[in-house]
C-alpha cells in the first residue's frame, strides 16, 4: 500500500488516485491528538491560551509520524514484515505516552469542506454533560454517556443501537442460584466418586502382567479359572503377616486382637460390597463350591426330603450340580434342569413351567463361566419365590464383573471365590439371609463354633461364628477386603462398562476367522469368548497361543452337561477382566488367525 506524499497545503495531489477532500491533513490530526491526550482521566487541565506542552512553539510536532494513507487499503502483495515497526518519535515532556495520532471520526469531520452531514441521532434525555472533545469513545470524563455514532459510508449500515437494559425481576422472581434463602433447592448432582478408568494405570498395579513367557509379553486370558492380584492385595498379605498375624478370638494379647479386628473388619468389607443388610449375613469358607457343600448339607438335609424338588439350570459349573445329585441320592429329592435356547440363555417359561408347590430349592449361576451368559437372575429369584422355594445364586462369575446388591435382588443364598475378583486362593463368601442362617443348624463341627461344651451337650454359636469351624483362612480373608477395597476405588460400573466393550471387540475379531464356531451366543454375556477351530482339538490351540505368551482355558471348565448340549467335549476360553487391552486383544485374534490358515490342519 502507497502513501501519497503530502502537499504544502495538506491537499492531495490530483490525479486518478486521488482521494476525498474531506480526509483531514496533518494539522487537523495534530490538533485532535492534543485534544484526545487533554481529554484523558487524570490529565491536568491546560489553561485557556497555552500552547500544548506536546508540541513546540510554532504549533508543530517536532517528530510526526508519517501522514495517513490517502488512498483505500489494497490487498497485501507479499509476506507480513518479520521487523518490527519503526516508533516515530519519542514521548513529549510532560506526557508518559508516545504521540498517538488519533483516527478520524465522522463527529469531527462533519465540518470538512465537501464532508455530508450524517444522519441525526436522537439527544440524549440526561442532563447536560461536559464536551469529551468530540470523541465518543471517552467514557472516563466524569457524567458523560457516550453515544456511538452513525459509521460514514463504504455502503456499510450504521451500527445497531443497543437495546435497553431489562428492568429488574419483580420480587418473588429470583433464581434459586443467587438467593441464600433459597439455597436448599440448589438440585445435587451425583458425584462419581471414582476416577476415569485408565487400563495402563491399572496394569501397573498387577506385578505379574510384567511377566514374560516364551519370550513374550504375558496376556492373561485366563481370568474366569483365577485373577491375578494387585499390589494392594500383595502388600496387605505381607502386612498382615509382618505385623498381626495370630489366631483371632479368646485372646488377651495385642496381636490377637490385631487379627481379629482385621478378621472382622474383612467380614464387614464383604457385607458392603454385596448390599448384605449386615456382616452377620456373611460366613466366610474356601470358595464358591465350599459355600453351596454348606447350604446343601445344612440346609438342604433340615428342609428337604422324599420327592422334593431341586432345580438347577443347564448351564451350572459342576459346583453347582453334584452337590445337589448327592443330596437327591441321600433325601430321594428330585433334580430338574431348566433349558437354554441355541444362544445359551435360560428359557424363563420353560423355568416357569417347571416349578411346583414340590420345589424346595431353585440354584443358578449368575454367569456361565463356560459360556459367559449372564442370566437374569431377578426374574429367576421372583419367580421362584412365587412357588415358595428358596433361592440361591452362584455368583462366582458375576461378582468380579458387574454390581451386586443382595438386598434389592432378595436372593435366600449368594456365593462367590475370593481368587475370582482378585482376592487370594482358599477363601470364598456364603451370603445367607439373617432369618435363613439362624434356622440352619451347623455343618461341621469343633472349635470357635461353639459358645459352651460339656461332655452331655454343646451348644452353637449364632451364624455365622456356627459355620467356621476350626481355625479359619484368617490372612486371606483381609486380603480379600483389600481386594474389594481395590475394585471399589475403581469402581464396578466403570470395570463393567470397560470389559463390556473389550468383550464385544474381541467377539467381533474372533468371529470373521475361517473355520472359527463361537460357542454361546447370547445377547448379554460377561468375560467369556468360548470357541473351537476347525482341524484343531481345544488343547492344541491352547497350546499353540501359550507359545506366544498368551494364556487360555482349553478343555470342558468343569461344565461338561452345557458343552454336551452344543455336542461339544471342550472348548477354547479366553476370558477377560479389566486389566486386558485391546492390543492383548488383537495379539489372540492374529495368533488364532493364523493357526487357522495354517496349511496341515486336518
Amino acid at each position: 500500500m502507497t502513501t501519497p506524499p503530502a502537499t504544502g497545503n495538506g491537499a492531495a495531489p490530483a490525479g486518478n488516485g486521488s482521494l476525498p477532500a474531506w480526509l483531514p491533513d496533518e494539522q487537523t490530526l495534530t490538533r485532535m491528538a492534543g485534544e484526545f491526550f487533554r481529554a484523558l482521566p487524570g490529565q491536568p487541565p491546560v489553561p485557556d491560551g497555552t500552547p500544548d506542552p506536546g508540541l513546540p512553539a510554532n504549533g508543530t510536532p517536532a517528530d510526526l509520524p508519517p501522514p495517513a494513507p490517502r488512498s483505500r487499503p489494497s490487498t497485501p502483495s507479499g509476506p507480513p514484515p518479520t521487523s518490527a515497526p519503526v516508533t516515530h518519535g519519542a514521548a513529549a515532556a510532560g506526557h508518559g505516552l508516545p504521540f498517538v495520532p488519533e483516527i478520524p471520526t465522522l463527529m469531527n469531520l462533519a465540518s470538512q469542506p465537501g464532508v455530508p452531514a450524517a444522519a441525526p441521532t436522537a439527544a440524549p434525555t440526561a442532563m447536560p454533560t461536559p464536551d469529551p472533545g468530540g470523541f465518543y469513545f471517552l467514557s472516563g470524563v466524569p457524567g458523560y454517556t457516550p453515544a456511538m455514532p452513525a459509521t460514514p459510508g463504504f455502503g456499510h449500515a450504521a451500527t445497531a443501537s443497543i437495546p435497553e437494559a431489562a428492568a429488574p425481576a419483580p420480587a418473588g422472581a429470583h433464581f434459586y442460584f443467587v438467593d441464600p434463602e433459597r439455597a436448599s433447592e440448589v438440585p445435587e448432582l451425583p458425584l462419581d466418586p471414582h476416577p476415569a478408568f485408565d487400563v495402563h494405570a491399572v496394569r501397573r498395579d498387577f506385578p505379574i502382567l510384567s511377566e514374560r513367557v516364551n519370550g513374550r509379553p504375558l496376556i492373561w486370558l485366563d481370568n474366569a479359572a483365577t485373577t491375578q492380584k494387585p499390589n494392594a492385595v500383595i502388600e496387605r498379605l505381607v502386612e498382615f503377616y509382618s505385623r498381626e498375624n495370630s489366631n483371632i478370638h479368646r485372646a488377651a494379647h495385642e496381636l490377637a486382637a490385631r487379627a481379629t479386628d482385621a478378621y472382622e473388619n474383612a467380614r464387614r468389607t464383604v457385607a458392603k460390597f454385596i448390599g448384605a443388610g449386615s456382616a452377620e449375613e456373611i460366613v466366610f469358607v474356601r470358595g464358591t463350591t465350599e459355600a453351596i457343600n454348606l447350604v446343601a448339607k445344612s440346609w438342604g438335609a433340615q428342609h428337604i426330603g422324599q420327592g422334593d424338588e431341586i432345580v438347577i439350570s443347564h448351564l451350572e459349573h459342576h459346583a453347582n450340580i453334584v452337590p445337589w445329585q448327592m443330596l437327591a441320592e441321600q433325601t430321594g429329592a428330585v433334580l430338574k434342569v431348566i433349558p437354554v435356547d441355541e444362544s445359551g440363555q435360560v428359557l424363563l417359561d420353560r423355568y416357569t413351567a417347571l416349578l411346583s408347590d414340590r420345589t424346595k430349592l431353585v440354584a443358578v449361576a449368575h454367569v456361565s463361566n463356560a459360556l459367559g451368559t449372564v442370566v437374569p437372575i431377578s426374574e429367576i429369584i421372583e419367580i421362584g419365590h412365587r412357588a415358595g422355594a428358596k433361592v440361591l445364586i452362584d455368583a462366582a462369575q458375576s461378582v468380579p464383573h458387574m454390581p451386586i446388591d443382595v438386598a434389592a435382588l432378595g436372593a435366600d443364598f449368594l456365593a462367590f471365590s475370593g481368587h475370582k475378583i482378585f482376592g487370594p486362593t482358599g477363601i470364598g463368601v456364603l451370603y445367607g439371609r439373617e432369618e435363613v442362617l439362624a434356622d440352619m443348624p451347623p455343618w461341621e463341627g469343633g472349635g470357635n463354633m461353639i459358645a459352651d461344651v460339656t461332655l452331655e451337650r454343646s451348644i452353637y454359636q449364632p451364624p455365622p461364628g456356627r459355620f467356621e469351624a476350626g481355625t479359619g483362612n484368617i490372612a486371606d480373608a483381609v486380603g480379600l477386603a483389600a481386594a474389594l477395597d481395590y475394585v471399589d476405588r475403581i469402581g464396578l460400573s466403570q470395570i463393567a462398562s470397560y470389559e463390556h466393550a473389550l468383550l464385544e471387540y474381541a467377539t467381533a475379531g474372533l468371529r470373521d476367522i475361517p473355520g472359527l464356531r463361537l460357542v454361546g451366543t447370547a445377547a448379554d454375556k460377561a468375560s467369556v469368548v468360548s470357541f473351537v477351530l476347525e482341524g484343531y482339538e481345544p488343547v492344541e490351540v491352547g497350546t499353540a497361543l501359550n507359545e506366544e505368551g498368551i494364556a487360555v482355558r482349553a478343555g470342558h471348565h468343569c461344565a461338561q452337561p452345557i458343552l454336551r448340549r452344543y455336542g461339544l467335549e471342550a472348548t477354547v476360553r479366553p476370558s477377560l477382566a479389566f486389566y486386558n487391552t485391546h492390543d492383548e486383544v488383537d495379539t489372540l485374534v492374529a495368533a488364532v488367525r493364523r493357526l487357522s490358515t495354517r496349511t496341515g490342519r486336518r
